[in-house]
Protein backbone atom coordinates (compact mmCIF):
# COMPACT_ATOMS: atom_id res chain seq x y z
CA UNK A 1 0.00 0.00 0.00
CA UNK A 2 1.48 3.50 -0.96
CA UNK A 3 2.49 5.16 2.25
CA UNK A 4 0.68 8.81 3.01
CA UNK A 5 2.93 11.58 2.61
CA UNK A 6 1.90 15.45 3.07
CA UNK A 7 2.94 17.92 0.95
CA UNK A 8 5.60 21.24 2.53
CA UNK A 9 4.99 24.44 0.96
CA UNK A 10 6.31 27.99 0.39
CA UNK A 11 3.52 30.60 0.62
CA UNK A 12 5.48 33.56 0.13
CA UNK A 13 7.19 35.92 0.28
CA UNK A 14 6.46 36.78 -3.27
CA UNK A 15 2.36 35.92 -2.60
CA UNK A 16 0.52 39.19 -3.08
CA UNK A 17 -0.95 38.64 0.45
CA UNK A 18 1.35 37.72 2.22
CA UNK A 19 1.75 41.62 3.01
CA UNK A 20 5.77 42.35 3.47
CA UNK A 21 8.52 39.45 4.01
CA UNK A 22 6.55 36.81 5.25
CA UNK A 23 7.99 33.28 4.35
CA UNK A 24 5.38 30.58 5.76
CA UNK A 25 5.96 27.02 5.27
CA UNK A 26 2.64 24.69 4.93
CA UNK A 27 2.89 21.23 5.80
CA UNK A 28 -0.68 19.99 3.18
CA UNK A 29 -2.90 17.18 3.43
CA UNK A 30 -3.80 17.88 -0.12
CA UNK A 31 -5.18 21.10 0.22
CA UNK A 32 -6.13 20.78 4.07
CA UNK A 33 -3.31 22.91 6.19
CA UNK A 34 -2.06 20.39 8.63
CA UNK A 35 0.52 22.90 10.16
CA UNK A 36 1.93 26.75 9.38
CA UNK A 37 5.02 27.83 10.53
CA UNK A 38 5.92 31.26 9.84
CA UNK A 39 9.67 32.71 9.00
CA UNK A 40 10.59 36.05 10.24
CA UNK A 41 14.23 37.78 9.96
CA UNK A 42 13.65 38.38 6.51
CA UNK A 43 13.15 42.14 6.39
CA UNK A 44 15.39 42.94 9.93
CA UNK A 45 14.59 46.67 10.64
CA UNK A 46 16.81 46.62 13.98
CA UNK A 47 15.01 49.98 14.64
CA UNK A 48 15.40 48.78 18.41
CA UNK A 49 19.24 49.01 17.99
CA UNK A 50 19.50 51.57 15.85
CA UNK A 51 17.78 53.85 18.78
CA UNK A 52 20.42 52.98 21.25
CA UNK A 53 22.82 55.24 18.26
CA UNK A 54 20.81 57.96 18.29
CA UNK A 55 19.69 60.84 20.11
CA UNK A 56 16.22 60.71 21.63
CA UNK A 57 14.37 62.95 18.66
CA UNK A 58 16.60 61.38 16.08
CA UNK A 59 14.68 58.05 16.99
CA UNK A 60 10.91 59.74 16.18
CA UNK A 61 11.01 59.17 12.11
CA UNK A 62 11.95 55.88 13.02
CA UNK A 63 8.81 55.03 14.77
CA UNK A 64 6.85 55.83 11.42
CA UNK A 65 8.91 53.21 9.43
CA UNK A 66 7.94 50.19 11.90
CA UNK A 67 4.29 49.92 10.98
CA UNK A 68 4.32 51.79 7.90
CA UNK A 69 0.42 52.06 7.72
CA UNK A 70 -0.04 53.32 11.28
CA UNK A 71 2.65 56.07 11.18
CA UNK A 72 1.76 58.42 13.92
CA UNK A 73 0.43 56.03 16.00
CA UNK A 74 3.60 54.62 16.27
CA UNK A 75 5.25 57.84 17.20
CA UNK A 76 2.82 59.14 19.85
CA UNK A 77 3.79 55.75 21.93
CA UNK A 78 7.48 56.59 21.68
CA UNK A 79 6.94 60.23 22.80
CA UNK A 80 4.61 59.37 25.66
CA UNK A 81 7.83 56.95 27.10
CA UNK A 82 10.21 60.23 26.63
CA UNK A 83 7.25 62.59 28.37
CA UNK A 84 6.85 59.69 31.05
CA UNK A 85 10.74 59.95 32.34
CA UNK A 86 11.15 63.16 31.62
CA UNK A 87 7.72 64.63 33.50
CA UNK A 88 6.81 66.73 30.75
CA UNK A 89 3.39 67.29 29.55
CA UNK A 90 2.31 68.13 26.51
CA UNK A 91 -0.35 71.86 26.47
CA UNK A 92 -4.02 70.42 26.00
CA UNK A 93 -3.95 71.52 22.33
CA UNK A 94 -1.06 69.57 21.61
CA UNK A 95 -2.90 66.59 23.11
CA UNK A 96 -6.17 67.08 21.45
CA UNK A 97 -4.08 67.44 17.81
CA UNK A 98 -2.56 64.14 18.38
CA UNK A 99 -5.84 62.81 19.85
CA UNK A 100 -7.41 63.89 16.01
CA UNK A 101 -4.51 62.46 13.96
CA UNK A 102 -4.27 59.18 15.84
CA UNK A 103 -8.08 58.54 14.54
CA UNK A 104 -7.04 59.72 11.24
CA UNK A 105 -4.24 57.41 11.09
CA UNK A 106 -6.63 54.47 12.55
CA UNK A 107 -9.01 55.36 9.61
CA UNK A 108 -6.07 55.51 7.19
CA UNK A 109 -4.85 51.76 8.57
CA UNK A 110 -8.35 50.16 8.38
CA UNK A 111 -9.10 51.63 4.92
CA UNK A 112 -5.85 50.06 3.56
CA UNK A 113 -6.65 47.02 5.43
CA UNK A 114 -10.04 46.96 3.64
CA UNK A 115 -8.60 47.31 0.42
CA UNK A 116 -6.06 45.18 0.39
CA UNK A 117 -7.93 42.52 2.35
CA UNK A 118 -11.10 42.57 -0.05
CA UNK A 119 -8.66 42.14 -3.54
CA UNK A 120 -6.71 38.99 -1.74
CA UNK A 121 -10.06 37.60 -1.13
CA UNK A 122 -11.31 38.59 -4.70
CA UNK A 123 -13.51 41.99 -3.82
CA UNK A 124 -11.66 44.48 -6.57
CA UNK A 125 -14.16 47.11 -6.35
CA UNK A 126 -13.68 48.15 -2.78
CA UNK A 127 -9.30 48.37 -2.94
CA UNK A 128 -10.64 51.75 -5.31
CA UNK A 129 -13.06 52.79 -2.77
CA UNK A 130 -10.93 52.80 -0.25
CA UNK A 131 -8.06 54.74 -2.07
CA UNK A 132 -10.17 57.42 -2.78
CA UNK A 133 -10.65 58.48 0.85
CA UNK A 134 -7.02 57.50 1.67
CA UNK A 135 -6.16 60.46 -0.08
CA UNK A 136 -7.94 62.79 1.31
CA UNK A 137 -6.61 61.85 4.86
CA UNK A 138 -3.00 61.94 3.13
CA UNK A 139 -3.61 65.12 2.05
CA UNK A 140 -3.98 65.93 5.78
CA UNK A 141 -0.81 64.08 7.08
CA UNK A 142 1.41 66.21 4.10
CA UNK A 143 -0.32 69.71 5.49
CA UNK A 144 0.44 69.51 8.65
CA UNK A 145 3.95 67.76 8.21
CA UNK A 146 5.04 68.03 4.71
CA UNK A 147 5.17 64.01 4.27
CA UNK A 148 2.51 62.19 2.99
CA UNK A 149 3.94 58.94 4.99
CA UNK A 150 6.34 59.37 7.10
CA UNK A 151 5.64 62.23 9.04
CA UNK A 152 8.02 62.58 12.41
CA UNK A 153 5.06 65.20 13.31
CA UNK A 154 4.92 64.41 16.74
CA UNK A 155 7.60 65.60 19.06
CA UNK A 156 8.10 65.09 22.96
CA UNK A 157 6.29 67.77 24.61
CA UNK A 158 3.65 68.17 21.70
CA UNK A 159 3.89 67.87 17.75
CA UNK A 160 6.03 69.80 15.56
CA UNK A 161 4.06 73.08 14.76
CA UNK A 162 0.57 74.33 14.73
CA UNK A 163 -2.65 73.22 12.18
CA UNK A 164 -2.05 75.19 9.15
CA UNK A 165 -5.18 78.04 8.47
CA UNK A 166 -4.76 76.77 4.82
CA UNK A 167 -5.55 74.22 2.98
CA UNK A 168 -3.19 73.14 -0.62
CA UNK A 169 -5.08 73.64 -3.45
CA UNK A 170 -4.77 71.49 -6.89
CA UNK A 171 -2.95 73.99 -9.69
CA UNK A 172 -4.45 74.26 -13.05
CA UNK A 173 -3.11 71.72 -15.54
CA UNK A 174 -3.40 70.96 -18.93
CA UNK A 175 -4.69 67.23 -18.06
CA UNK A 176 -7.63 68.55 -15.81
CA UNK A 177 -10.39 70.29 -16.94
CA UNK A 178 -12.04 73.56 -15.31
CA UNK A 179 -14.90 71.38 -13.79
CA UNK A 180 -12.66 69.12 -12.48
CA UNK A 181 -10.71 71.54 -10.84
CA UNK A 182 -13.40 73.44 -8.84
CA UNK A 183 -14.51 69.93 -7.96
CA UNK A 184 -11.04 68.90 -6.79
CA UNK A 185 -10.88 72.29 -4.61
CA UNK A 186 -14.05 72.07 -3.28
CA UNK A 187 -13.00 71.37 0.16
CA UNK A 188 -9.70 73.02 -0.17
CA UNK A 189 -11.00 76.67 0.33
CA UNK A 190 -10.54 77.51 4.10
CA UNK A 191 -7.74 75.61 6.63
CA UNK A 192 -6.96 71.88 7.55
CA UNK A 193 -9.66 72.03 10.31
CA UNK A 194 -12.13 72.63 7.95
CA UNK A 195 -11.33 70.07 4.97
CA UNK A 196 -11.45 67.78 8.33
CA UNK A 197 -14.62 68.38 8.93
CA UNK A 198 -16.00 68.45 5.43
CA UNK A 199 -14.51 64.95 5.33
CA UNK A 200 -16.34 63.70 8.64
CA UNK A 201 -19.26 65.09 6.93
CA UNK A 202 -19.42 62.94 4.23
CA UNK A 203 -16.73 59.77 5.06
CA UNK A 204 -20.03 57.92 7.04
CA UNK A 205 -21.65 57.79 3.49
CA UNK A 206 -18.32 56.26 2.13
CA UNK A 207 -18.17 53.46 4.99
CA UNK A 208 -22.00 52.42 3.54
CA UNK A 209 -20.71 52.16 0.44
CA UNK A 210 -18.60 49.94 2.03
CA UNK A 211 -20.69 47.88 3.56
CA UNK A 212 -23.08 47.70 0.25
CA UNK A 213 -20.27 45.80 -1.32
CA UNK A 214 -19.09 43.16 1.14
CA UNK A 215 -21.45 43.07 4.23
CA UNK A 216 -24.32 41.07 2.78
CA UNK A 217 -22.47 39.50 -0.48
CA UNK A 218 -22.49 36.07 -0.27
CA UNK A 219 -18.99 35.43 -2.10
CA UNK A 220 -17.22 37.48 0.95
CA UNK A 221 -19.60 35.69 3.60
CA UNK A 222 -18.50 32.55 2.11
CA UNK A 223 -14.78 33.59 2.24
CA UNK A 224 -15.17 35.04 5.82
CA UNK A 225 -17.83 33.32 8.39
CA UNK A 226 -16.36 30.58 10.19
CA UNK A 227 -13.03 31.51 9.01
CA UNK A 228 -9.92 31.77 12.09
CA UNK A 229 -12.65 31.19 14.63
CA UNK A 230 -10.66 31.67 18.10
CA UNK A 231 -12.73 31.49 21.43
CA UNK A 232 -12.43 34.75 23.71
CA UNK A 233 -10.52 32.59 26.42
CA UNK A 234 -8.30 31.79 23.96
CA UNK A 235 -7.83 34.76 21.88
CA UNK A 236 -6.69 36.26 25.46
CA UNK A 237 -4.25 33.12 26.02
CA UNK A 238 -2.45 34.19 22.64
CA UNK A 239 -2.10 37.63 23.36
CA UNK A 240 -4.68 39.11 21.01
CA UNK A 241 -5.15 42.95 21.04
CA UNK A 242 -6.87 45.64 19.24
CA UNK A 243 -9.90 44.17 17.04
CA UNK A 244 -8.49 40.80 16.75
CA UNK A 245 -9.10 40.05 20.58
CA UNK A 246 -12.69 42.99 20.17
CA UNK A 247 -13.65 40.63 17.44
CA UNK A 248 -13.37 37.33 19.92
CA UNK A 249 -16.13 39.18 22.19
CA UNK A 250 -13.89 40.80 24.24
CA UNK A 251 -14.26 44.57 24.90
CA UNK A 252 -10.83 45.68 25.65
CA UNK A 253 -9.66 48.85 24.60
CA UNK A 254 -6.83 51.36 26.14
CA UNK A 255 -8.78 54.88 24.93
CA UNK A 256 -11.35 53.41 27.77
CA UNK A 257 -9.04 51.18 30.00
CA UNK A 258 -6.31 53.08 30.48
CA UNK A 259 -7.11 56.33 29.31
CA UNK A 260 -4.37 58.37 27.87
CA UNK A 261 -3.98 62.02 26.32
CA UNK A 262 -7.91 63.27 26.06
CA UNK A 263 -9.70 60.00 25.37
CA UNK A 264 -11.73 60.49 28.38
CA UNK A 265 -13.41 63.44 27.61
CA UNK A 266 -14.86 62.30 24.11
CA UNK A 267 -17.51 59.92 23.59
CA UNK A 268 -17.28 57.19 21.62
CA UNK A 269 -18.66 53.40 21.60
CA UNK A 270 -15.98 50.09 21.14
CA UNK A 271 -17.38 47.87 18.94
CA UNK A 272 -17.23 43.83 19.92
CA UNK A 273 -18.21 40.59 18.01
CA UNK A 274 -19.44 37.46 18.88
CA UNK A 275 -18.15 34.42 16.68
CA UNK A 276 -14.41 35.43 16.79
CA UNK A 277 -14.34 34.39 13.08
CA UNK A 278 -12.70 36.83 9.74
CA UNK A 279 -16.44 38.21 9.30
CA UNK A 280 -16.56 39.42 13.26
CA UNK A 281 -13.41 41.32 12.33
CA UNK A 282 -14.66 42.63 9.43
CA UNK A 283 -17.38 44.24 11.15
CA UNK A 284 -15.44 45.44 13.88
CA UNK A 285 -12.97 47.94 12.05
CA UNK A 286 -15.98 49.41 9.87
CA UNK A 287 -17.44 50.33 13.30
CA UNK A 288 -14.38 51.47 14.56
CA UNK A 289 -14.13 53.47 11.10
CA UNK A 290 -16.82 55.22 12.27
CA UNK A 291 -16.42 55.41 15.39
CA UNK A 292 -13.04 57.35 15.15
CA UNK A 293 -15.14 59.65 12.53
CA UNK A 294 -17.05 60.59 15.85
CA UNK A 295 -13.86 61.52 17.73
CA UNK A 296 -12.48 63.68 15.32
CA UNK A 297 -15.20 65.59 14.62
CA UNK A 298 -15.67 66.07 18.28
CA UNK A 299 -12.00 67.25 18.24
CA UNK A 300 -12.28 69.47 15.12
CA UNK A 301 -14.78 71.45 17.25
CA UNK A 302 -12.99 71.70 20.38
CA UNK A 303 -9.65 72.68 18.34
CA UNK A 304 -11.91 75.42 16.57
CA UNK A 305 -12.66 76.90 19.63
CA UNK A 306 -9.25 76.72 21.43
CA UNK A 307 -6.23 78.38 20.22
CA UNK A 308 -3.01 77.81 22.51
CA UNK A 309 0.19 76.61 22.20
CA UNK A 310 1.01 72.98 20.88
CA UNK A 311 4.58 72.13 22.08
CA UNK A 312 6.30 72.32 25.75
CA UNK A 313 7.92 76.02 26.55
CA UNK A 314 10.55 73.53 28.61
CA UNK A 315 13.88 74.13 26.39
CA UNK A 316 15.27 71.27 27.27
CA UNK A 317 13.35 69.31 25.46
CA UNK A 318 11.69 71.08 23.07
CA UNK A 319 12.96 73.66 20.81
CA UNK A 320 12.62 77.25 21.32
CA UNK A 321 10.33 79.30 19.01
CA UNK A 322 12.50 80.24 15.69
CA UNK A 323 11.79 83.79 16.31
CA UNK A 324 13.14 84.13 19.75
CA UNK A 325 15.94 81.71 18.53
CA UNK A 326 17.08 84.28 15.88
CA UNK A 327 16.73 87.25 18.41
CA UNK A 328 18.08 85.62 21.73
CA UNK A 329 21.33 84.40 22.06
CA UNK A 330 19.98 81.74 25.30
CA UNK A 331 17.65 80.27 22.89
CA UNK A 332 20.29 79.95 20.37
CA UNK A 333 22.25 78.06 22.46
CA UNK A 334 18.98 75.86 23.56
CA UNK A 335 18.34 74.94 19.95
CA UNK A 336 22.25 74.46 19.31
CA UNK A 337 22.58 72.12 22.16
CA UNK A 338 19.48 70.23 21.53
CA UNK A 339 20.00 69.40 17.84
CA UNK A 340 23.57 68.59 17.89
CA UNK A 341 23.82 66.80 21.29
CA UNK A 342 19.95 66.72 21.80
CA UNK A 343 17.61 65.44 25.43
CA UNK A 344 19.22 63.94 28.36
CA UNK A 345 16.28 62.08 29.63
CA UNK A 346 16.41 61.04 33.79
CA UNK A 347 17.57 57.81 33.83
CA UNK A 348 15.04 55.17 34.96
CA UNK A 349 12.42 53.60 32.79
CA UNK A 350 9.11 53.94 31.38
CA UNK A 351 6.40 51.95 29.54
CA UNK A 352 3.94 53.61 27.28
CA UNK A 353 1.06 52.21 25.39
CA UNK A 354 -1.53 53.19 22.58
CA UNK A 355 -4.42 51.74 21.14
CA UNK A 356 -2.89 51.19 17.57
CA UNK A 357 -5.07 50.58 14.89
CA UNK A 358 -4.06 46.63 15.23
CA UNK A 359 -4.02 46.68 18.70
CA UNK A 360 -1.64 47.46 21.52
CA UNK A 361 1.70 49.11 20.59
CA UNK A 362 4.08 49.65 23.27
CA UNK A 363 7.30 51.00 23.94
CA UNK A 364 9.53 50.11 26.81
CA UNK A 365 12.05 52.73 27.21
CA UNK A 366 15.51 52.41 29.72
CA UNK A 367 17.81 55.64 30.05
CA UNK A 368 21.00 55.75 32.19
CA UNK A 369 20.77 59.44 31.84
CA UNK A 370 22.72 60.41 28.78
CA UNK A 371 21.17 61.67 25.17
CA UNK A 372 20.31 58.42 24.07
CA UNK A 373 18.08 55.49 25.32
CA UNK A 374 20.35 52.77 26.57
CA UNK A 375 17.57 50.06 25.87
CA UNK A 376 14.35 50.52 23.17
CA UNK A 377 12.55 47.64 23.65
CA UNK A 378 9.07 47.35 21.05
CA UNK A 379 5.84 45.58 21.71
CA UNK A 380 4.32 45.28 18.52
CA UNK A 381 0.79 44.53 18.14
CA UNK A 382 1.42 42.09 14.88
CA UNK A 383 3.74 40.16 16.65
CA UNK A 384 1.15 38.07 18.96
CA UNK A 385 -1.58 37.58 15.90
CA UNK A 386 0.99 36.17 13.79
CA UNK A 387 2.07 33.84 16.18
CA UNK A 388 -1.15 32.37 16.13
CA UNK A 389 -1.40 31.70 12.57
CA UNK A 390 -0.48 28.04 13.00
CA UNK A 391 -3.61 27.19 15.61
CA UNK A 392 -6.16 29.53 13.41
CA UNK A 393 -5.44 28.19 10.06
CA UNK A 394 -5.35 24.15 10.78
CA UNK A 395 -7.97 21.73 9.32
CA UNK A 396 -8.55 25.37 7.04
CA UNK A 397 -7.63 24.77 2.89
CA UNK A 398 -4.97 27.06 1.45
CA UNK A 399 -7.02 29.91 0.03
CA UNK A 400 -8.05 30.17 3.82
CA UNK A 401 -4.87 31.20 4.65
CA UNK A 402 -5.03 34.32 2.13
CA UNK A 403 -8.48 35.35 4.30
CA UNK A 404 -6.31 34.68 8.17
CA UNK A 405 -3.39 36.59 7.07
CA UNK A 406 -5.70 39.79 6.07
CA UNK A 407 -7.57 39.31 8.98
CA UNK A 408 -4.47 39.22 11.00
CA UNK A 409 -3.90 43.03 9.40
CA UNK A 410 -0.28 42.15 9.15
CA UNK A 411 2.41 44.27 8.11
CA UNK A 412 6.18 43.32 8.53
CA UNK A 413 7.63 46.55 9.45
CA UNK A 414 6.64 46.25 13.09
CA UNK A 415 6.73 42.68 13.77
CA UNK A 416 10.44 41.71 11.97
CA UNK A 417 11.79 45.14 14.10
Amino acid sequence: MAEIKNYTMNFGPQHPAAHGVLRLVLELDGEVIERADPHIGLLHRATEKLAETRTFLQSVPYMDRLDYVSMMCNEHAYVMAIEKLTGVAPPIRAQYIRVMFDEITRTLNHLLWLGAHGLDIGAMTVFLYCFREREDLMDCYEAVSGARMHAAYYRPGGVYRDLPGRMPQYDPSPLRSESDLKRLNEHRQGSLLDFIEAFTDRFPGCVDEYETLLTDNRIWKQRTVGIGVVSPERALQLGFTGPMLRGSGIEWDLRRKQPYEVYDRLDFDIPIGTNGDCYDRYLVRIEEMRQSNRIIRQCVDWLRKNPGPVISDSHKVAAPHRVDMKMNMEELIHHFKLFTEGMHVPAGEAYAAVEHPKGEFGIYLVSDGANKPYRLKIRAPGFPHLAAIDEMSRGHMIADVVAIIGTQDIVFGEIDR
